[in-house]
């Protein structure tokens, strides 16, 4: 297993047993989640999420573009996926639609970023063995 996995893991392992601890840490009106009306504060979390949600999404353009990890940095990706995690538990205590859908958007795009890193530094390490080889 890689640091970069073993840190993920570590990480995805503290944040379950901080928040398995603490029994005050569960939503309190899911309810509120499903209603069909649309606050002021919703539209504007909507919009603000958007920027910053497809903030990643240049560099994993750039990526599949260039089909290399050249220039890429992982630990990013991988950092911002585990607390934005976090923030879907927040916006299910707090009922919020807009914290919950722009994270998990937000989630998808930076581990899609670290798993094409991985993809393609696995490919260049195989051709450079193939071409010394």
């Amino acid at each position: 297993m890689g640091w970069l996995n073993r840190v993920s893991l570590a990480l995805f392992l503290l944040s379950l047993s901080t928040l398995s601890a603490c029994q005050e840490l569960t939503p309190r009106d899911p309810q509120r989640l499903f209603k069909p009306s649309v606050e002021l504060s919703e539209v504007v979390g909507f919009l603000a999420g958007l920027g910053t949600t497809f903030a990643a999404v240049p560099d994993l353009l750039a990526m599949f573009k260039r089909r290399s990890s050249s220039g890429m940095n992982p630990r990013m990706g991988a950092i911002m996926g585990a607390f934005q995690v976090l923030w879907i538990y927040y916006g299910l205590l707090i009922a919020s639609r807009p914290v919950i859908i722009w994270n998990v958007i937000a989630v998808c795009i930076n581990f899609q970023t670290v798993g094409a890193y991985a993809f393609f530094l696995r490919k260049e390490k195989q051709r450079r063995a193939a071409a010394t080889g």
